[in-house]
C-alpha cells in the first residue's frame, strides 16, 4: 500500500488495479480495511480504527482512493463529492485516437445492474443519467494514445462507457470493446490526480499518483 497524502482528517492512498476498496460479494480483502491497519499499526490506536469511505474506483481501474479519518472530515467529503468540489483528472490508454485532441462528451448512460454495465445515448432515456466529461490528448505511442480526463459528473464506469462510445476503448478493457485484456487483467486507466480544499484546514489539496511501472505507460511521449 502506497500513501500519498495523509494527515489527522484524511489519508489519500494509491490503488493497485485489482484491489477493491469496499468489502464486496467476493470477500477479498478491501483496500479500506488494509488503511485501516495502517493507521491501527503506526498511530498505535486502540480499539477500532474509524475509516470513512468517500469515494470508489472499480476493481481494475488503479491510481488514487481518498479516505476519511474523522466522522467530520466524512460529512464533509461526501458533501464535497456530491457537489463536485472535488476535482479529479484522469489518465487512459486508448486504442484510437479521437478525431479531435480535445473535447466534451455528452451523454445519456442507462446502467444495466445484471451485466454490472452502462450504456451510451445521445438522447435521454428512461432511467438514463447525463454524464459529462472532459477530455484532451497529451501523449502517444506507437499504437496507443493517452488521453488526460476530467469527469464532470460521476456515474457508474462513466469514463469506460464515454470513451469506448466515441470510438476509443481504453486499452485491456474487454467489457467495453476493447479487443484484448491486459496480461494482469487490469485496464490502462488511473486515477492520476486530485485536488479540494481541505474539509477541516480549508487549505487546497493537490495529489498526484506516480505514473505505473508499466513499459506502455512510462513509453507515452
Amino acid at each position: 500500500m502506497e500513501v500519498v497524502y495523509e494527515d489527522n482528517h484524511i489519508i489519500i492512498v494509491n490503488k493497485q488495479s485489482g484491489e477493491i476498496v469496499q468489502g464486496d460479494k467476493t470477500g477479498d480483502r478491501p483496500l479500506s480495511d488494509i488503511v485501516k491497519d495502517y493507521i491501527k499499526e503506526k498511530y498505535q490506536k486502540p480499539g477500532a480504527v474509524f475509516l470513512g469511505v468517500v469515494h470508489r474506483l472499480d476493481r481494475p481501474v488503479s491510481g488514487l482512493v481518498v479516505f476519511a479519518r474523522t466522522s467530520k472530515a466524512l460529512t464533509r467529503l461526501n458533501k464535497m463529492f456530491a457537489e463536485g468540489e472535488v476535482h479529479k483528472t484522469y489518465w487512459a490508454i486508448v486504442k484510437n485516437t479521437p478525431q479531435a485532441n480535445e473535447g466534451t462528451l455528452e451523454h445519456w448512460l442507462v446502467r444495466n445492474e445484471k451485466q454490472n454495465k452502462s450504456y451510451a445515448y445521445n438522447q435521454e432515456k428512461p432511467n438514463a443519467k447525463k454524464a459529462i466529461l472532459k477530455y484532451k490528448v497529451i501523449g502517444h505511442s506507437d499504437n496507443y494514445t493517452l488521453l488526460e480526463v476530467q469527469l464532470m459528473t460521476g456515474r457508474h464506469h462513466q469514463i469506460r462507457c464515454q470513451l469506448a462510445a466515441m470510438g476509443c476503448p481504453i486499452k485491456g478493457d474487454l467489457k467495453y470493446g476493447a479487443p484484448r485484456s491486459n496480461p494482469d487483467g487490469s485496464i490502462s486507466l488511473m486515477s492520476r490526480r486530485v485536488e479540494f480544499t481541505h474539509p477541516v484546514s480549508k487549505e487546497t489539496i493537490i495529489a498526484e499518483a506516480p505514473i505505473p511501472k508499466d513499459p506502455l505507460w512510462q513509453g507515452m511521449k
